[in-house]
């Protein structure tokens, strides 16, 4: 086999040595642009796990490059004037040039033929079975069919500079430095004896401030050594090419051609905040020989390869881009407690969470706590420091939650003519008492028109109202469970059919009712369209959603929300995508609010004062020409400004072609802006699936409340499950349930202890015996 690999940095190495060791007949040649030493920036950083895939895959290059190794378990954070040291991490740094030359090493011992100082392109390797592109950021061979690659690449905001220092390190350290001109980040290790790296890092408003971008090297070098003056104890920055730059995030929706492919680079970078591009290139290198381990022709293996690594790169990308976003607003945080902040940092990725920090770090977790809990009293919250914090009380006006959980809304399409039935009687019944400390209803809709399907619920007739109120009774007499009625108008949205019938799909001609909006622009482009709404309607609409309040407040709903999400009728009057009107409701985001606050006003003035009032918005329209940041900032400030007491952070279905990016716990961050930026109390939902989560959200300072839907689907008693599991005992249930819940926090203890024991005792040992190579199929 002939294979030529262009670019010999970590990736093209150690994709070289992996085949030329274990297909020894093959010609294999790396070819590099620069020289064999030269090597820009100075350290590297892995984990622990990181290592242990490298042991397996090649353990004499492993035992090589780990010799000069610098490990750590700790990570340090310097901020507001405190230090948090949080151990359990397992990390450890390298010498860039050191790395490169084991592999070099490596490489030559086994037979890899390598040339410097040599540009090169696919078409000089006419006979080659296998063209490796390894060639780096800026890849010619990527940039040469671009086309083809599709590249797509996202400059970054943040300005940041690769420096170095004699200054030893025994943690990874992050030094927060405030000045007037804004916030200074360094990201610091050790990566050999006398030797460390300092990723600095600022926001473009401050690197402008400072005339960053007027300096040289050397200029910015010694700026940065007085920002930093005392935590560099005496020592200087270093330079190697340290260039204050943008990072770029690459991706491609394609990565071979032929028998051509990209790796490490040239097909996908990931931020230095969660490691290193080193880590990613070399991981790829490890899934491509994996590719030809498992046998068939170079199609057949590139196939292969992108197939099985794509998910995984694409998670770790989405874990960078969360963490770098974390860095990009770190003035949301800057009046943040040491403590909270350090738990924020350490928690910005999500794949750390309250419960392995706990394991990891229980001193440091039992201080976020006690933290946590002495703000809460602050604010006149009697909170326990005894608990964690899905687990602290909360209050909105005169309605105190003994927890933090909350039953999200979620549509169960199964009233007659807008009456709850028998199903809803045992499904709000059963969850009601689950412990939870909030439980919200499904959309109820104002008016038989406001319906999204015929199976939606209503709230405009006696007997719905008794049928609400006999749900609301049930679950007040059982717990501590609180209640919400969820008001909304379905809009352009309804007269569709149920959900499992064809979501937002519409009913048959003979089967529907005239629909509304803001504009008179149709869901799919075969829906029929809505009318545009009159002023007449507009008073019409208002009238109905008063009406369903007054008959919300003899029911005995604890609290009450305004649906203007989900491209439902207020939310179609809040995006410049569904309202295109001409008049004084639309246009800019203070017309397009009118309506909407018109509604909220006339809702809030029936309803009791010493009862809270929210409102759901749909945070982000994932489509372009949707909602902007600033857009959603002034719809939470307005209704705050009118009584709103929490805002239900949610996203999207406002068009069918949205375009949302999925993931654990994925609309958590617009939750997060909306708190910080407004100081509004804020709900999260959105694939969030365990107490760990939750615990993890609010501790981070992201939610006030924490929603789940579809584990309480399959779990009434999911609260009080996480209760057992965190040994919390007091936990509200029926009396009927007692020993239930009794006999489960016995369990739980038990399972949690042996749990702790498993987790210690399976922590990866970095001296562990080196296994057998895998080999290539010839």
């Amino acid at each position: 086999m002939r294979i030529a690999v262009i670019g010999g940095g970590p990736a093209g190495l150690y994709f070289a040595i992996l085949m030329k060791r274990d297909r020894p007949k093959a010609r294999v040649t790396v070819v590099e642009r620069n020289r064999a030493d030269d090597t820009f920036g100075f350290g590297v950083v892995f984990s622990d796990q990181t290592l242990d895939s490298f042991r397996v895959a090649d353990p004499p290059s492993y035992r090589s490059f780990t010799e000069s190794f610098a490990y750590w378990d700790d990570v340090e954070v310097h901020f507001g004037g405190a230090v948090h040291r949080i151990g359990g991490n397992g990390f450890c740094g390298c010498s860039r040039r050191a790395l490169l030359l084991r592999l070099q090493e490596r490489a030559r011992a086994l037979g890899v033929e390598m040339e410097f100082r040599r540009e090169a392109a696919p078409e000089d390797f006419p006979d080659a079975d296998l063209v490796v592109a390894a060639d780096g950021i800026n890849s010619p061979v990527r940039e040469r069919w671009r086309d083809h690659f599709a590249p797509e690449v996202d400059l970054r905001p943040n300005r940041f500079a690769w420096m170095g220092s004699t200054r030893p390190f025994d943690a990874f350290t992050f030094f927060f430095k405030e000045r007037p001109e804004g916030i200074f980040v360094a990201h610091c290790y050790q990566y050999e004896a006398g030797a460390s790296t300092w990723v600095l890092e600022t926001d473009p408003g401050t690197f402008a401030r400072v005339g960053l971008d007027s300096m040289n090297e050397a200029a910015s070098a010694r700026f940065m050594e007085g920002v930093f003056r005392e935590e560099l104890a005496g020592h200087r920055l270093l330079t190697n090419r340290s260039h204050w730059r943008r990072f770029p995030m690459v991706r491609c929706a394609r990565w071979t051609r032929g028998n051509v492919v990209l790796l490490g680079d040239a097909k996908a970078t990931a931020h230095f905040s969660i490691g290193s591009g080193t880590k990613l290139a070399m991981e790829d290198a490890i899934a491509l020989h994996a590719a030809f381990v498992a046998g068939g022709g170079v199609p057949e293996c590139l196939a292969r390869f992108e197939a099985a690594r794509r998910e995984d790169v694409e998670r770790t990308q989405h874990a960078a881009d969360v963490s770098l976003v974390w860095f990009e607003q770190l003035r949301r945080f800057r009046r943040f407690h040491p403590t909270r902040f350090a738990f924020g940092l350490m928690t910005r990725a999500k794949a750390i969470t309250w419960d392995n920090l706990e394991l990891r770090a229980p001193a440091f977790v039992e201080e976020v706590r006690e933290t946590f809990a002495r703000e809460e009293r602050a604010r006149g919250v009697p909170a326990d420091p005894a608990r964690p914090p899905a687990f602290q009380p909360f209050r909105l006006r005169g309605m105190a939650l003994p927890n933090r959980f909350v039953v999200s809304p979620m549509c169960q399409y199964s009233a007659e003519d807008g009456l709850p039935g028998d199903f809803h009687l045992v499904h709000y019944g059963a969850r009601g008492m689950g412990g939870a400390g909030l439980l919200f209803t499904e959309m109820t809709c104002v008016s038989p028109e406001a319906r999204i399907t015929p199976g939606c619920t209503g709230l405009w007739n006696g007997a719905q109202e008794a049928a609400w109120t006999r749900i609301v009774d049930f679950v007040h007499a059982r717990g501590e469970t609180r209640v919400v009625l969820q008001l909304g108008h379905a809009g352009r949205k309804g007269a569709t059919r149920l959900m499992w019938e064809g979501m937002d799909r519409p009913l048959p001609p003979e089967r529907r009712w005239p629909t509304l909006s803001a504009s008179a622009l149709p869901y799919f482009p075969d829906s029929p369209a809505p009318r545009e709404m009159t002023r007449a309607d507009m008073d019409a609409v208002k009238a109905d959603f008063v009406a369903a309040t007054r008959r919300a407040v003899r029911c005995g709903f604890d609290m009450l929300e305004l649906h203007c999400a989900h491209g439902y009728l207020l939310a179609s009057f809040l995006s410049p995508l569904t309202n295109r009107r001409s008049d004084g409701y639309g246009g800019a985001v203070g017309s397009r609010l009118r309506y909407p606050l018109e509604v909220f006003d006339a809702m809030r003035a029936e309803w009791p004062a010493d009862r809270p009032m929210s409102v759901r918005v749909s945070a982000t329209d994932w489509a372009d020409g949707g909602l902007s940041e600033e857009d959603l900032l002034a719809i939470a400030r307005a209704f705050a400004a009118h009584g709103c007491d929490l805002l239900d952070v949610s996203t999207g279905q406002t068009v069918h072609d949205s375009a949302p990016v999925y993931g654990r716990m994925f609309q958590v961050p617009w939750s997060d802006m909306i708190r910080q930026e407004t100081g509004v109390a804020t709900m999260c939902v959105g694939n969030i699936t365990t107490a760990d989560q939750a615990n993890t959200i609010l501790a981070a300072g992201r939610a006030d409340l924490v929603a789940l839907a579809r584990p309480h689907l399959t779990d009434p008693m999911f609260t009080l499950r996480a209760a057992a599991q965190y040994g919390v005992p007091d936990v509200s249930c029926p009396v009927q349930y007692g020993w239930g819940r009794d006999a489960l926090m016995r369990n739980m203890a038990r399972e949690r202890e042996d749990l702790r024991d498993l987790r210690l005792k399976a922590r990866p040992s970095r001296h562990a015996p080196d296994p057998a190579p895998r080999r290539a199929a010839e």
